[in-house]
């Protein structure tokens, strides 16, 4: 399991490779702007044809990462659909998936910008949920400390070999932890955008994901 071990709150957590963000201690795999069956949305609002295969692919490396952790509690976190007419319209096959990976495991929806949760599918649906030293909200609050939040689906460049390298990204500092969006077709955020440096304190890192997670200083 490619990942970077880091500390956060206390917590010994590790950044998958995939986005995920994975607490043994607490057998709780957390996933953030899963953005599920967005190709039908942009069809409905837009009339722009997307491969409508995003869903599947979303949910594929999902389940990967549940086998390879055999997490007992699971947390999304946030915007999990595009928007709730592409959750109703989501086919029965992926539905049924999705309920396949709830199965014999612990649930939560936290509620996002996008979604108020998918309501229709079993789980625990929440505004926002504590447990030890962290706080799991969807948008990041000013003054919290302990907290993981998504919602800007932060991205950061690696200079290598003459060239820049930039992926999805986790940031974190001392107070709080942003995951990347974990969706197909979720765009990003660069690390250096005035949001995400306001938020973030000047020591802040960047784990970038892929098959060799890279913890660096948060590009600025």
């Amino acid at each position: 399991m490619n990942c970077h071990d880091f500390t956060f709150a206390g917590a010994a957590l590790k950044a998958l490779g995939s986005g995920a963000l994975w607490w043994p201690h607490q057998a709780l795999l957390c996933v953030s702007d899963l953005h599920l069956a967005k190709s039908e949305r942009v069809a409905r609002r837009s009339g722009q044809s997307l491969p409508p295969y995003e869903t599947r692919d979303t949910l594929e490396r999902l389940a990967a990462d549940l086998a390879a952790t055999q997490a007992r509690l699971v947390i999304c976190l946030g915007d999990s659909f595009d928007d709730l007419t592409a959750a109703a319209s989501l086919p029965e096959q992926e539905r049924l998936w999705i309920t396949q990976l709830q199965a014999g495991r612990r649930w939560v929806w936290i509620e996002g910008n996008h979604d108020p949760g998918p309501l229709e599918f079993g789980g625990t649906h929440l505004q926002e949920m504590a447990l030890g030293p962290l706080t799991f909200r969807h948008i990041a609050s000013a003054e919290a400390t302990g907290e993981v939040s998504g919602h800007y689906h932060p991205k950061a460049g690696l200079h290598a070999r003459g060239r820049t390298i930039t992926r999805p990204a986790f940031l974190f500092d001392s107070k709080r932890l942003i995951l990347p969006a974990y969706g197909t077709y979720t765009g990003g955020l660069h690390s250096h955008s005035d949001v995400l440096g306001t938020l973030m304190q000047p020591d802040a890192l960047a784990i970038l994901t892929g098959p060799m997670p890279t913890c660096v200083p948060m590009p600025r």
